[in-house]
């Protein structure tokens, strides 16, 4: 993906999602520019319990438009598993670790789910809170 200037965006805002906001599970979406890049950022979330799982998903084709044009990379997915208490540690290690200026950082409620899985989830990046 080109390079673009830094822009500030608002944070993420899941207010009314009950009491038990913090531990509500998120899946986290964002882009790499390579395997490799994706499998060391991958690495760093599961090391430092922010996220509980990653699954990489390479060679997939995305189209954008970008500075007035329509552009088509090759890019590996993330699909991040993590916890809204996590998510703040979860996005600025997307953007500490990317070579875009505006890496893709998108954030999904997860609404319903094994509720053996997602309390797993809940497990595996609880502790260590900064």
């Amino acid at each position: 993906m080109t390079a673009v200037p830094t822009r500030r965006y608002a944070p993420l805002d899941l207010t009314g999602y009950g009491s038990t906001l913090s531990s509500q599970t998120l899946l986290v979406l964002t882009t790499c520019g390579n395997a490799a890049d994706a499998g060391t950022l991958a690495a760093l979330l599961v090391e430092k319990r922010l996220a509980a799982c990653v699954n990489a998903v390479d060679k997939v084709t995305s189209t954008y438009r970008w500075q007035g044009r329509v552009q088509q990379d090759q890019e590996t997915l993330l699909v991040i598993k993590t916890t809204v208490a996590r998510y703040a540690q979860v996005e600025k290690m997307i953007r500490e670790q990317s070579k875009y200026e505006l890496p893709e950082v998108i954030a999904i409620p997860m609404t319903a789910g094994s509720s053996a899985y997602l309390e797993w989830v809940r497990e595996s990046v609880a502790g260590n809170e900064d």
